[in-house]
């Protein structure tokens, strides 16, 4: 592939090895260092001039560094004379800041300011995977893929959960809907759903179960999961409404505070993530916790880019 160069952040360098080995490729010479009054500092360390960069750098680990990194390594090769800049964005940073609610109305859309900044910045286009909402697209005045972990979500419960044709897909909030319908209709399952209420951020007061679980799997579908107490609390009410076995399947696990404590002590057969997010220190820690890995999609989508190829045939498609 030529034109092309492939540059890490310091949030997930794995996965970027990842894509730029299913890619043939190697990853671009860049050096990210901090003075000691905690400025990023960055380096290239080949020439971009006329060439097609993408810049891989999750939205995890310490979020603002490595957005602050990434902000001024899409600048680096902007001023460098780049043809184009793409920022591979896996786990979308700030996204579930995305609008004002009826409370505390003086909350700010920090989604938007993001997009705002990779604008500025330079990049040219973006790549990203399961948008907390799918609408933070329209926030972006430049192309914006957004990428869905589902068909490898789909292939996982196949392979892995035997009883898949008698299980139900569970959404742990009204807001899920409308990804656990897409995939129980793919499956040709049930769905259920949960509705909670929220007193405050991570903290939720109550939940109600709607639909039948009863004897049978229920699989807990979300896009992200922090604290994990919305998908505890969940399994905890499908357990006591009588499922066989509880899994979760979620894009991005995120896992802060105490999440990992709460995944071991709570009913699950398994936490399945994909790897947006680096999970090695985590699955030490938990056994449950499985990883489904996603770097084949992001580098599919980078190939089709580069080349000029439609993307959308990854909307419903695992490459193999």
């Amino acid at each position: 592939m030529p034109n092309i160069k492939i540059f890490s952040g310091s949030s997930h360098p794995d996965l970027s090895q990842k894509i730029a080995d299913r890619l043939g490729l190697e990853l671009g010479k860049v050096v990210t260092k901090k003075f000691s009054n905690q400025e990023t500092c960055v380096e290239i360390g080949e020439s971009v001039r006329g060439e097609d960069v993408y810049i891989v750098q999750s939205g995890c680990g310490e979020i603002n560094d490595n957005l602050m990194e990434l902000l001024i390594m899409i600048n680096a090769c902007k001023i460098a004379s780049a043809s184009r800049v793409t920022a591979v964005i896996p786990c979308f940073p700030y996204a579930r800041q995305d609008k004002k609610d009826k409370v505390g109305s003086r909350a700010p859309i920090s989604a938007k300011l993001v997009a705002n900044m990779l604008s500025v910045s330079g990049a040219d286009h973006i790549i990203t995977m399961d948008l907390h909402a799918s609408q933070i697209q329209g926030f972006f005045d430049i192309p914006v893929d957004n990428l869905y972990a589902e068909p490898a979500v789909l292939k996982w419960i196949k392979e892995n959960i035997n009883e898949w044709k008698n299980c139900i897909i569970v959404s742990p909030d009204a807001g899920g809907a409308k990804r656990v319908t897409s995939i129980a209709d793919r499956l040709n399952v049930d769905f259920a759903l949960i509705h909670k209420e929220r007193k405050k951020a991570n903290e939720v007061d109550r939940m109600v179960l709607v639909g039948d679980v009863k004897d049978r799997v229920a699989i807990l579908v979300d896009d992200m999961a922090d604290t994990c107490g919305t998908i505890c609390h969940a399994a905890d009410k499908l357990v006591s409404a009588g499922a066989t076995k509880v899994y979760a399947i979620l894009t991005h696990g995120i896992f802060s505070g105490p999440a990992i404590s709460r995944i071991n002590n709570a009913s699950f057969e398994a936490v399945v993530v994909t790897n947006t997010i680096p999970q090695e220190d985590k699955m030490k820690h938990c056994s449950k916790i499985q990883v489904i890995d996603i770097s084949m999609i992001l580098a599919e989508a980078i190939r089709r880019t580069h080349n000029g190829e439609s993307v959308s045939y990854l909307f419903s498609h695992v490459p193999l």
